[in-house]
């Protein structure tokens, strides 16, 4: 039998990235709608998204738990009608609180967008939130929380937000078991009608347009007064601590979790698209550095990771892993050597070359579609940007050369300003 040869696939390089524009517009009371026209199914993905997130509640877990009792009972419909009704029309509804934004995203045939509409006008702006269904979900987010905070990998990123934004600021703020008994219908109410007015939402529909669109939603959410005018808005800056290394002892545990970062710029600056090549170069992938080192070479863990993330008042970037508690000095030194290696020498020409072959094919995965198309334009409109960041990114990943990367691990990746933390046996 002829001996088969293993022959690498050729690579084409993406030559040019056309990303579909949004057609934007208002209701009546001025709440802007974003329609992404994309794909041939009779699908839709309509999402609903307010500036409720966690970082405007004034107590901890009100702006997670006021979401996720928006479907537990409108003024016109129970939970369990709620719910059939979505069942009932083939929609598929998923209710999503993050730091920074909060809100509802369903997916549904088009044909079925009238009724689905009314629903969603329910659950936005008239939830009942009942007590009853308060102190179930709150049991069982408190029985979630002590599983969790058992977890080496949970502590860790607990402490390392803690760390890196403040312990009194809704970025960094560590859950305590009093929290989950403290929070009343009252006090949700007042969170909704502070937060979830038209004058802090957005609509962003992407998928085949039904005909009168623009209709529908008009007569469903173009006609709802304003709400009350949220005067909490003069959020603080994280602080960071100043203690730059931390360990959690766990007695016990076999592995050892670790994260290492900091806070550092966000879509808004310039450096950002750099800051994520070089991110890939040293752990955003399979292939990275990282990876090599301390996975293949050192058999230190099953994987390693690094990335930047941004929020609206700050990004930040973090590299994490679980290793045996053994090796956990070790792998932290080969951290460190990694980024220093990156400060020092720069890139090969072979390895840039993997490593824009890898950023040209994620960044086709975010348009790979109309749902992706509307999580990569909220993604950036919530910055305040366009689809200009994309393309200022796919320049930059076809551009860069070794010596930024090496400039760009200088100035972001101060050894002596990220935080350490581990969690585990001494």
């Amino acid at each position: 039998m002829e001996k088969l040869q293993r022959i690498q696939p050729p690579v084409f390089p993406i030559e040019k990235i056309i990303i579909p524009e949004a057609k934007s517009f208002r209701l009546s009371n001025g709440v802007p709608v974003y329609l992404i026209e994309a794909g041939n199914e009779e699908i839709i993905r309509l999402e609903f998204t307010f500036r409720a997130g966690q970082v405007k509640e004034n107590m901890p877990l009100l702006a997670s738990t006021t979401n996720m009792m928006l479907t537990e009972g409108s003024q016109s419909y129970t939970s369990e009608e709620l719910n059939r009704l979505i069942d009932y029309y083939g929609a598929f509804l998923n209710l999503n609180s993050e730091k920074d934004n909060a809100g509802i995203v369903i997916f549904l045939l088009n044909k079925h967008i009238e009724k689905i509409l009314e629903l969603c006008r329910e659950i936005l702006f008239r939830p009942v939130f009942p007590e009853t269904e308060l102190n179930s979900l709150m049991k069982k987010r408190l029985s979630w929380y002590l599983v969790n905070k058992e977890k080496v990998q949970n502590l860790a990123v607990d402490k390392f937000f803690e760390s890196v934004f403040g312990k009194d600021h809704p970025y960094g703020y560590k859950l305590k078991n009093e929290d989950f008994t403290v929070l009343t219908p009252a006090l949700l109410t007042d969170f909704h009608n502070k937060n979830y007015t038209p004058e802090n939402m957005a609509i962003i529909i992407s998928g085949r347009m039904p005909e009168k669109t623009i209709e529908i939603l008009e007569k469903y959410f173009g006609n709802i007064g304003t709400g009350t005018v949220n005067t909490d808005d003069a959020l603080t800056l994280p602080k960071e601590e100043k203690r730059k290394k931390i360990h959690i002892d766990k007695a016990g545990t076999v592995q050892s979790a670790i994260r290492i970062g900091s806070s550092t710029i966000n879509k808004r600056h310039p450096d950002y698209p750099g800051l994520k090549i070089l991110d890939a170069v040293l752990g955003g992938y399979f292939g990275s550095r990282l990876m090599k080192n301390i996975r293949e070479d050192k058999g230190y863990t099953y994987g390693i990771s690094s990335s930047v993330s941004s929020f609206d008042l700050a990004g930040y970037k973090v590299i994490s892993t679980e290793v045996g508690s053994e090796n956990c000095r070790k792998a932290i030194d080969e951290i460190y050597r990694e980024i220093q290696i990156l400060q020092h020498e720069p890139v090969t020409k072979e390895e840039l070359k993997v490593v824009r072959s890898y950023m040209e094919g994620e960044i086709l995965r975010m348009f790979d579609g109309p749902f992706a198309l509307a999580e990569s334009f909220k993604s950036v409109w919530e910055f305040g940007l366009d689809n200009s960041y994309y393309y200022r990114l796919i320049e930059k990943t076809k551009t860069i050369e070794p010596d930024e990367i090496t400039d760009l691990a200088r100035t972001y990746y101060n050894i002596d300003e990220l935080y350490e933390i581990t969690v585990g046996s001494k």
